[in-house]
């Protein structure tokens, strides 16, 4: 990296601990030099806000969206997708047959190389299916790998021979995936980050196959086979990536490099923006949403996007363990104020789990705003008017805007219910594993779609889930779940799902706030970055125009 670059990366890490620092920098004659989005240009790197430092970079142990960002530049699954339709396209997969009852896939994979040199084989695909299978590892997204037959069984110690596991490599070029059932979304499915790929040689060769500390995955080491290479990553600053030559597909890669920065403060990311030292921010301050919309800014990205913010409540502990007590929390939100005095940026009141026509479905269950009657349930569960209520608090991962509802919501059940909250802010990394550890008494938390299909939202809450975090399961959601996955007749399919989303409205192990919109400012230099309902970019169609 240029010096040059070196000095405004210094300068970046020192504006995350204070925008005066950035400011000062900005309006010094340093900055009449050429801005970093325009030496970007000329060099074919990309610049770009990514949130909080990641978590990690391994594809069985993230969950994150700033994570993903990453993974997607650096390893390729199966199958890859249209970035404009978000259809699954051929990806390390250059065709496949389908069984007539729809159960077994078989893929033959392109001459691909990992970008050490080695092939990417059959046999890659299968062991990794394996390691996100072992219940040692702990991967929170395991179970997106249980239809597998057997993949259920094997997490749970019941069946020992992965052999007996549906993923099998015939040879090193063949892969044959038998499934429990037919998954109508199977291809988009796979193209999650939990069924990538690792390199199994450096996964060895840096710990355990299945040990959760092994640190393969870090600068040095990382070997991926996607469309870029990892190549810098200052813990806290940023983390780049730069064209893969080895890549299958290099030819239609455009960009030289992505620089992925690590701007916690929304504030300081957004004035980033408008010093013209990145080309796209990961989100934009609440307060400058609606300034942005109004002068219709054609760099201003909002579009619908496929997740729900809400808060995850722990079910286990004294109070939160009555479900009048949940359904009175959920009950006395106003929502619509939210959405209009808080976020601002076109987002929808949600009252259920899934965003409205979710691939033809829409929810029929929905919580009610009705102060009166979340009055009656708190008094009803022994806390009238807030008496005697326990002390909780909200835990949130640092981000002003998280702040800013957590305090709106605070207020509103002071207001309505009588009853007291405190806030708790961590840095990403902490908060994550708060959140695993069930560490919290209500934690916010954003789902958004894996795949575009209702069941992204529904298996989300089952008793198996990895990310289900509020310690609540009942059986007869987890039977409904299942048996739309099985339901071939979509009509059918759906009216389950009603049935499914009738409990958990009913039982209120989480409070849905909002659908989100994808808000975000883009250079118009950018190209090839299309609004979806995923906010996916595959990077080889990204590109910078002169």
């Amino acid at each position: 990296m240029k010096s040059r670059d070196l000095i405004k990366l210094l300068l970046y890490g020192l504006a995350m601990l204070g925008g005066g620092v950035f400011l000062l920098y900005a309006l010094s004659g340093f900055g009449n030099r050429p801005r970093l989005i325009d030496q970007g240009v000329k060099d074919k790197i990309l610049h770009m806000g990514n949130g909080s430092e990641p978590s990690g970079i391994d594809v069985h142990l993230t969950t994150g969206v700033q994570e993903h960002a990453i993974q997607m530049a650096l390893t390729e699954g199966l199958m890859s997708e249209d970035p404009i339709t978000l259809d699954p396209v051929p990806g390390m997969a250059e065709r496949w047959d389908i069984s007539e009852d729809g159960t077994v896939y078989t893929f033959y994979l392109r001459d691909a190389l990992w970008s050490n040199g080695d092939s990417v084989t059959a046999q890659d695909f299968a062991l990794s299916f394996k390691r996100a299978l072992s219940a040692s590892i702990g991967s929170e997204y395991s179970y997106m790998l249980f239809p597998l037959v057997n993949g259920e069984a094997y997490f749970k110690g019941e069946v020992e021979d992965f052999d007996q596991v549906g993923a099998k490599a015939l040879d090193d070029k063949t892969l044959q995936i038998t499934l429990e059932y037919s998954i109508p979304y199977f291809l988009s499915l796979i193209n999650h980050h939990s069924w990538y790929p690792v390199h199994i040689a450096s996964v060895e060769a840096n710990g355990g196959f299945a040990d959760r500390s092994n640190t393969w995955a870090r600068l040095g080491t990382f070997v991926g086979n996607g469309p870029f290479v990892l190549h810098e990553w200052n813990v806290n600053s940023v983390l780049s990536v730069r064209k893969n030559p080895l890549y299958w597909d290099a030819d239609s890669v455009k960009l030289n490099g992505i620089n992925f920065y690590h701007i916690e403060s929304l504030d300081t990311e957004e004035r980033a923006f408008r010093a013209g030292q990145i080309h796209k921010t990961y989100k934009l301050p609440l307060p400058k949403i609606p300034h942005y919309i109004a002068e219709k800014d054609p760099r201003l990205l909002n579009a619908p996007y496929l997740g729900t913010y809400q808060y995850a409540l722990n079910t286990s502990i004294k109070g939160l363990d009555d479900k009048r007590v949940r359904k009175a929390l959920s009950m006395s939100i106003d929502r619509d104020s939210i959405v209009r005095n808080v976020t601002g940026a076109g987002e929808f009141p949600s009252y259920s789990i899934v965003p409205p026509d979710c691939a033809g479905y829409n929810s029929r269950s929905k919580v009610e705003y009705d102060v009166p009657e979340a009055q009656r349930l708190l008094a009803e569960a022994g806390y009238p008017g807030g008496e005697g209520f326990p002390k909780f608090s909200i835990l949130y991962n640092t981000l002003e805007s998280h702040k800013s509802i957590a305090e709106a919501i605070q207020q509103m059940w002071k207001e309505n219910l009588g009853i007291e909250v405190g806030l708790e802010n961590q840095e990403w990394k902490v908060y994550l594993d708060s959140k695993v550890r069930g560490d919290f008494d209500i934690v916010r938390f954003g789902w958004i779609g894996d795949y575009v299909d209702p069941n992204t939202f529904m298996d989300l809450y089952t008793g198996n889930s990895g990310n289900n975090n509020t310690r609540w399961a009942s059986k007869e959601y987890d039977s409904l779940v299942v048996a739309a996955s099985k339901e071939n007749d979509p009509e059918k399919r759906l009216e389950i799902f009603q049935k499914a989303e009738e409990i958990l409205v009913d039982e209120v192990p989480f409070i849905p706030i909002y659908y989100y919109m994808s808000t975000y400012l883009v250079d118009q230099r950018v190209k090839g970055l299309y609004p979806n309902l995923l906010d996916h970019h595959p990077y080889k169609h990204v590109y910078l125009e002169e």
